[in-house]
């Protein structure tokens, strides 16, 4: 049994650093309106349009004809929750429960990291990492989300079916936590968590589709969406206004997107790029022949990598997955992710100077915001591809190594060296 080591003196420093972050995000929150900060573009979509959609979903149905809402139907219970706390206004509880679930996150990677054998690096990632995105986290519903994938990864280990329930109630709310079931190893352990997936899931499906209507509206909107101008694409439409191209940027679909020629073709490559990734994840599935405790954390990070890189659309929020998938995989020292896990740091950091603070110079397509935009693209990009290099590489070790193991029966715990797995 894994005890708990003694490290007060890191925890606390931890602590310290949470509530000192979290107190300057806050400020931030509060000065939202300074046009550096985004001119109140960032609280704007919890008090305007998390409220807005807090008001049809308590009337009992989900947003129809709204191209805005492009969310599972789990993603109504996390805006409905504000309404738990009837004394303070929505913008407020949504922001205190953020926080409460960024409190959490962070005590379960610290008691991750707290055990034999485990580090506290990954608490220290997301404790001075999310910061990095300033008040943004704060208002926008993915610090709740990234939590679910987080536990979920947590708790495989020692409770495939709860890594499982996890893992389906966070697809519920944004679909890409169902990645993070992909690393898990070959056998009992598979079967048992994604059959927990796939009952949980269908089973919290009927918990919404029974009292509110219309819980599939969301499918119609999400086909509409096009070439986020902050996706790779994007960024090479972007460019491509200096040598010429008509287009240009405009909001829609919830998001500033490129319009003009052969945007539906960049589109189409983008799909086209995210299928070839989901066949490199199966593939890598079917040959991976060693599983160690980290790799169901590093698999759930490649993943989220390669069909966030590939998205028509990389929101700066989606960096909040990123730092969270980075800081489960830190708290293992077996990990292969750490190199993978600065640059998720330094593309996070480039994503704050995108968006808020030069936002206006990525929607004109100026010199500036296209270099900002190739940067953190590019930063992802080849984070992207390490990632996955280091994953393959540590599933496929060496015929002298493979000579050394003999392969061991499935188990539904993780030991703490790597497994043979035929």
């Amino acid at each position: 049994m894994n005890r708990l080591r003694v490290t007060s003196g890191p925890v606390h420093a931890l602590a310290a650093l949470w509530l000192t972050t979290r107190g300057l995000m806050l400020w931030l929150l509060v000065h939202d309106s300074a046009p550096v900060l985004g001119g109140g573009s960032v609280s704007r979509e919890v008090w305007r349009l998390y409220f807005h959609w807090y008001g049809v979903l308590a009337h009992g149905s989900f947003p129809t004809h709204d191209t805005l809402w492009q969310y599972p139907p789990g993603a109504g219970a996390v805006l409905l929750a504000p309404g738990l706390l009837p004394w303070l206004t929505y913008f407020q509880a949504f922001v205190a429960l953020t926080l409460a679930v960024d409190a959490l996150v962070t005590t379960a990677l610290t008691r991750a990291g707290s055990r034999a054998g485990r580090s506290l690096l990954g608490a220290a990632l997301w404790t001075g990492g999310l910061p990095l995105l300033l008040q943004l986290p704060l208002a926008r519903y993915d610090v709740q989300v990234t939590a679910l994938a987080v536990l979920s990864l947590l708790a495989l280990g020692r409770s495939p079916r709860a890594g499982g329930v996890f893992a389906a109630l966070g697809a519920l709310v944004k679909v890409w936590p169902a990645l993070v079931l992909l690393g898990t190893p070959r056998g009992r352990q598979t079967r048992g968590t994604w059959a927990w997936a796939a009952a949980a899931g269908t089973v919290s499906f009927a918990l919404f589709a029974v009292p509110f209507r219309h819980p599939l509206s969301f499918l119609r909107e999400q086909g509409g969406r096009g070439v986020q101008i902050e996706s790779l694409g994007g960024t090479a439409l972007n460019l491509a206004r200096h040598l010429g191209w008509p287009g240009q940027a405009r909001y829609q679909f919830g998001a500033v997107e490129m319009v003009g020629p052969y945007v539906r073709a960049v589109a189409t490559a983008s799909l086209a790029l995210t299928a070839l990734s989901f066949a490199l994840l199966v593939l890598w599935r079917a040959r991976a022949r060693c599983w160690s405790e980290a790799t169901p954390f590093d698999a759930a990070l490649c993943a989220v990598l390669l069909f966030t890189v590939t998205s028509r659309v990389i929101s700066p929020q989606y960096m909040i997955w990123l730092v969270g998938l980075a800081a489960v995989c830190l708290t293992s020292r077996h990990t292969s992710q750490r190199p993978v896990a600065a640059l998720v740091l330094a593309a996070t950091a480039l994503s704050t100077l995108v968006f808020p603070m030069r936002y206006g110079d990525v929607i004109d397509g100026t010199w500036a915001g296209c270099v900002l935009m190739l940067a953190r693209n590019g930063i992802l990009a080849a984070a992207a591809v390490l990632s996955f290099v280091r994953l393959w590489r540590t599933s496929r070790p060496n015929e002298k190594t493979m000579k050394t193991r003999e392969p061991q029966p499935d188990s539904d715990r993780l030991p703490e060296r790597a497994l043979s797995v035929s």
